[in-house]
C-alpha cells in the first residue's frame, strides 16, 4: 500500500502589517479559523498541531487550549524563520504514517507594534549560549552577520552592489501588484510605495556595509495559517490541493573550514528535489527567505538555481520577475523586503506558493505547476537552519 500523500488544503495571511491592540494569539486564532474555512474544515477536524512557540512557553498546550482543539500530534519545533517549512515536512511525514489527518500550522507576531529592533538591536545577554561566546560580547547585531556574508561573497566572486540591489527591485515589482503589501508599506511608514530602481536601493542609507536600508527586510506585525491534509481528506476540500512532493532539512554552524557563502540549504535542497523527482530548472515559483538581499543570493545558489558565485549575474535584468519566462518568479507576494516580515517569515513562503499553484496570486505566473519554499532560520553567517519544501499542482 502506497503511503498517504499530503497537501496544503487551506491558507490565510493576516492582512494587517500594523495591528495595534491585537495579540499574537488573536492573530493566530483568526488566521487559523480563516484557513480552515478556506479548506472547508473546522477546528473539530484538526488532529495535529505544529507551533514555533512565538506566543510563549508550552505553546503546544496553550495554543491547543486557546483554539479548543485536542490534537493527537503536537510538534513545537522552533528553528526561527524556517520553522514552518520544518512543520510542513513533519506534517507530511505524520500524515504518511497515519498519525494525523488534518494538520494546522499558525503564526502570529506583533513585532512592529512592540517596536522590536529585529536586525539592529544588541544581542548581548548576561549568560550567552556557549556557541555565541565569541560573538555576543563584541556586539555584532544580526544585520552585521549578514553583511559579513555579503562582503565575503563580493570578495570571493566579484559580486557587485548593483547585483544585490536587483533582488530588492524585483520583490518590490511584485509588491506593488499586491494591494495588501502596498497598504502595509504605507501603514508601517514607508514613503515610496512604488517600484524601485537599482539607484533607489543603492541611494538608501547604509545600515551595515555593504547592505543598504532597502536591502533589509521590513519589520511588521502579521501572521497566518496553513492547513495540511491527507489525500483522503483532500478529495473533499473546497479548492485544488497543493501537494507536498519533497522536503529536506539541515543545520549549519561556524567551523574553521566552513565557507561563509554556503548555507545549510546546499544540503536540504538536494534532499527535497530528490524526493520530489524534479530539478531546480523545473521550478516555476521560488519562494526564498529574504531577510536581506544577500540571503536570497546565497540561497538561490545553494538551491541549485545558479552555480556558486554566479548568483549575481543570475538575478540581473529583472530575470526573476513574475512576467519573465526562463527562470522562476521570486517571492511574488513582495517578500520580506517589500510585503511583510514579522520576525519568522517561513509561513508566508508556503502561503504564496500555494496561491500561485492555485492560480490566485496577484503576480500570477501562467501555467505554474511547481514551486519551492525555502526557509532560513537563525543567522546565515553563523548557526542557522534550512528547510526546503517542493510543492506541486498535481
Amino acid at each position: 500500500m502506497a503511503p498517504r500523500r499530503a497537501a496544503i488544503a487551506g491558507i490565510h495571511e493576516y492582512p494587517l502589517r500594523r495591528a495595534p491592540g491585537r495579540s499574537k494569539m488573536q492573530i493566530k486564532a483568526e488566521s487559523a479559523a480563516r484557513a480552515l474555512e478556506d479548506a472547508g474544515l473546522t477546528f473539530a477536524d484538526v488532529d495535529a498541531l505544529y507551533d514555533a512557540g512565538e506566543t510563549g512557553s508550552m505553546s503546544g498546550i496553550t495554543v491547543a487550549e486557546h483554539l479548543g482543539i485536542a490534537p493527537r500530534v503536537i510538534d513545537t519545533t522552533s528553528l526561527g524563520g524556517s520553522s514552518y517549512e520544518f512543520h510542513a515536512a513533519h506534517a507530511a511525514r505524520d500524515i504518511a504514517a497515519g498519525r494525523a489527518n488534518v494538520a494546522l500550522l499558525t503564526y502570529g507576531s506583533t513585532a512592529k507594534s512592540e517596536a522590536r529592533a529585529i536586525g539592529t538591536g544588541a544581542r548581548s545577554t548576561p549568560d550567552p549560549a556557549p556557541g555565541m561566546n565569541m560573538e555576543t560580547p563584541y556586539g555584532l547585531p544580526l544585520i552585521g552577520n549578514y553583511a559579513l556574508v555579503a562582503q565575503r561573497h563580493m570578495h570571493e566572486y566579484g559580486t557587485t552592489p548593483e547585483q544585490l540591489a536587483e533582488i530588492a527591485v524585483t520583490t518590490r515589482a511584485h509588491a506593488v501588484r499586491n494591494p495588501e503589501a502596498v497598504a502595509g508599506l504605507r501603514d508601517i511608514g514607508i514613503k515610496n510605495v512604488g517600484e524601485l530602481t537599482v539607484d533607489d536601493v543603492l541611494g538608501s542609507r547604509m545600515v551595515a556595509d555593504p547592505l543598504h536600508l532597502l536591502e533589509c527586510c521590513l519589520v511588521s506585525d502579521g501572521g497566518g495559517a496553513v492547513v495540511i491534509v491527507g489525500d483522503d481528506v483532500a478529495a473533499g476540500i473546497r479548492k485544488d490541493p497543493v501537494w507536498i512532493l519533497g522536503s529536506g532539512e539541515a543545520v549549519g554552524y561556524p567551523g574553521n573550514t566552513r565557507d561563509l557563502t554556503t548555507s545549510a540549504g546546499a544540503r536540504s535542497a538536494p534532499l527535497a528535489f530528490g524526493e520530489a523527482g524534479v530539478r531546480p530548472e523545473d521550478i516555476d515559483i521560488a519562494m526564498i527567505y529574504d531577510s536581506f538581499t544577500i540571503t536570497v543570493l546565497t540561497l538561490l545558489e545553494d538551491l541549485g538555481f545558479a552555480k556558486k558565485g554566479e548568483g549575481g549575474s543570475y538575478v540581473e535584468g529583472g530575470r526573476l520577475r513574475w512576467d519573465r519566462p526562463g527562470a522562476p518568479a521570486l517571492n511574488t507576494d513582495g517578500g520580506g523586503l517589500s510585503s511583510n516580515h514579522p520576525g519568522m517569515r517561513g509561513i508566508f513562503l508556503l502561503i504564496e506558493a500555494a496561491r500561485q499553484l492555485r492560480g490566485e496570486s496577484t503576480s500570477q505566473v501562467q501555467g505554474a505547476r511547481l514551486a519551492v519554499a525555502h526557509g532560513n532560520g537563525g543567522q546565515l553567517g553563523t548557526r542557522h537552519s534550512a528547510a526546503t519544501i517542493v510543492l506541486g499542482k498535481d
